[in-house]
């Protein structure tokens, strides 16, 4: 079997815990959006953000349209591009920081201190992956990674988008790990020929995915695939 060169990070439950994301991140852009609509009016990326949200759902109130997806944690493109901005001015101004599980900085860390590539793919926006990473209550780890892949690849529970993220890093799928605490994704992701590991966070009461590795933090994934351990 082909070494690992490429460790393929979710975000939500894998290397940030559920709670922050439902109980923080999303009350907040929440709470913020209609000023930041009103306020960013003429920034391209609100337009298009309304533009499709009218095309969705047309004569909708954009707001009341955003609240509902949020409560329905759908995962379109409008509203994660809009919560991104919300997040971006929570964490520049100091309102908002990323609670990683311990276990992330140090494992991340020892991956890249040994040569091992991190990307992450989430469905929240790049842009939004790089806020979470880049103020995060580590400090900045945004360096250790290489890419942000987002839904622009593809959604995350079809085969085709871990292929193509396979091209895009010039890395065979076999050779690349996602770590991810949703079954559909790991089963789309070994479809494409990636390695595969769920991590079965207990604070988030993750449901064991079968068929799979499974681990209860990265340093259990070291282990299991003979990694650096942190």
């Amino acid at each position: 079997m082909s070494a690992i060169r490429l460790i393929l990070l979710d975000i939500e439950g894998t290397t940030l815990p559920i709670s922050f994301v439902k109980d923080v991140l999303f009350p907040y852009s929440d709470k913020i959006m209609p000023s930041l609509l009103q306020e960013q009016a003429e920034n391209p990326l609100v337009k298009v953000a309304l533009a499709d949200i009218e095309a969705a759902n047309p004569g909708c109130d954009p707001v009341a349209q955003l609240h509902d997806w949020t409560v329905r944690d759908e995962k379109v493109a409008p509203l994660k591009s809009l919560q991104g901005l919300a997040w971006k001015s929570g964490f520049e101004s100091g309102d908002l920081k990323a609670r990683l599980y311990p276990d992330v900085p140090p494992a991340l860390k020892a991956w890249h201190a040994t040569g091992l590539r991190l990307a992450v793919y989430s469905s929240g926006s790049a842009s939004a992956q790089r806020l979470l990473y880049g103020y995060s209550d580590a400090g900045d780890l945004t360096d250790l990674f290489e890419a942000f892949y987002d839904l622009d690849v593809g959604g995350k529970k079809i085969a085709e988008s871990y292929r193509q993220i396979a091209l895009r890093a010039g890395v065979a799928p076999g050779q690349i790990l996602f770590l991810s605490d949703i079954g559909a994704e790991l089963d789309a992701a070994a479809e494409a020929g990636l390695r595969t590991c769920q991590l079965v966070r207990a604070e988030d009461g993750t449901k064991p995915h079968p068929g799979v590795h499974q681990a209860a933090d990265l340093r259990s994934v070291s282990q299991q695939f003979e990694l650096p351990v942190s």
